[in-house]
């Protein structure tokens, strides 16, 4: 009863040392191996993408796509406000002007109707973004419909942030496929890890295969080292790709397993009447990441107490993302939109929502909360 119960812990396969043996066994313990190439074709078989380039992590790997994009100094990027810094750090750090957008009430990602106004504004001051980076969130798909259309109508790149949504489906296909590039994530508390890692994919071969040459320090095919441009020490190990391609042969069964933990917290929590859930957009399937429970702002008990009291029992649980906008070091950024990622932030909790998690576990979980929560 004492033993950490953590928010998202990593939910093994049984084949990663068997496989990462046989990387020690052929010594391509370095950057380049056989375990690399069987990761990147293993994920497109699974997601539906044509190319994918493993690379050292998400950040690495959204980096990799504004650079392939030719994204820098003096362009827009717009991206989603409530998400890890991971989704929009590279884009400042490429010297492009971030400007951030509110969410959706009921779904939590990026709100369509704001893009759209967003872009008939921008375009009368002939300002519109040469990107916008949409952030699956919890495993939530954005409305990639919405999104891709109004990209389309202004000729804006699109790129996803999947990094919470592998194995999360809009419509019958896998997150991020109607975006230009989507990007991955294979960290510790993903659904999958390969203990660290990331993933860049596109069915542009071109943008994959240059998102490759410039995690390598873009170094020339010659004998020597030879550089023409500069690049980034952003590609995966054989290691870390060998337990990657591990556990990916687990992934719906992750994704099946998330969901009935969500569904059980449903269950047992709708009863307490300020409690409720993030929806699930119609026509797509969300791998439940996180299973996130928001409280009524009249509630008698915050987050922030439910929090204390799980802890006292040794049971981890997260405040939901901070957004963008209120991050200090964010504090100058544009932002248009409203109060729905700050009332996500102030009123939502996350849940331990890992794969392995017992019932006996999770019932315990809801106990505790029920017990925190009156009447």
């Amino acid at each position: 009863m004492n033993e950490r119960v953590f928010l998202s812990p990593p939910h093994q396969t049984g084949k990663e040392l068997e496989l990462i043996k046989q990387v020690l066994e052929s010594n391509y313990v370095a950057p380049i191996g056989p375990m690399i190439t069987a990761f990147e074709e293993a994920f497109c078989r699974y997601t539906g993408f044509a190319h994918a380039a493993a690379v050292s992590s998400g950040t690495a790997a959204l980096h990799l796509a504004l650079n392939v994009l030719g994204i820098g100094k003096g362009d827009a990027v717009w991206a989603s406000d409530l998400t890890f810094i991971g989704g929009v750090a590279p884009i400042v750090q490429q010297q492009a002007s971030l400007v951030l957008i509110d969410s959706e009430a009921q779904f939590y990602t990026i709100d369509p109707a704001l893009v759209a106004q967003a872009l008939v504004d921008a375009k009368k001051r002939n300002a519109l973004p040469k990107a916008i980076v949409v952030t699956d969130i919890y495993g939530q798909c954005v409305d990639y419909k919405a999104i891709r259309k109004l990209c389309d109508e202004y000729d804006v790149f699109l790129i996803a942030d999947c990094a919470e949504s592998l194995g999360s489906r809009y419509g019958v296909e896998h997150s991020g496929l109607d975006a230009d590039i989507a990007i991955f994530s294979f960290n510790g508390n993903k659904i999958i890890t390969s203990s660290g890692g990331g993933m860049l994919a596109s069915d542009n071969k071109e943008w994959v295969e240059r998102a490759r040459y410039f995690s390598t320090q873009a170094r020339q095919p010659s004998v020597h080292y030879e550089h023409t441009e500069l690049g980034f020490n952003y590609r995966m190990s054989n290691v870390v790709a060998a337990i990657g391609v591990a556990q990916l042969e687990a992934i719906d069964a992750r994704v099946d397993a998330r969901r009935a933990v969500r569904e059980d917290y449903i269950k047992e929590l709708r009863k307490i009447p300020y409690i409720s859930f993030m929806g699930e957009r119609p026509d797509t399937r969300m791998n439940a990441w996180l299973s996130v429970i928001m409280l009524d702002a009249k509630a008698p008990v915050t987050p922030e107490q439910i929090r204390v009291a799980l802890e006292k029992h040794n049971i981890e649980s997260r405040p939901t993302w901070k957004p963008m906008h209120q991050q200090p070091v964010f504090k100058n950024v544009p932002y248009i939109g409203g109060h729905v990622s700050a009332n996500i932030f102030t009123h939502g909790l996350c849940l331990p929502s890992g794969s392995a998690m017992t019932r006996q576990t999770q019932d315990r979980i809801i106990s505790i909360i029920h017990d925190t929560c009156p009447a």
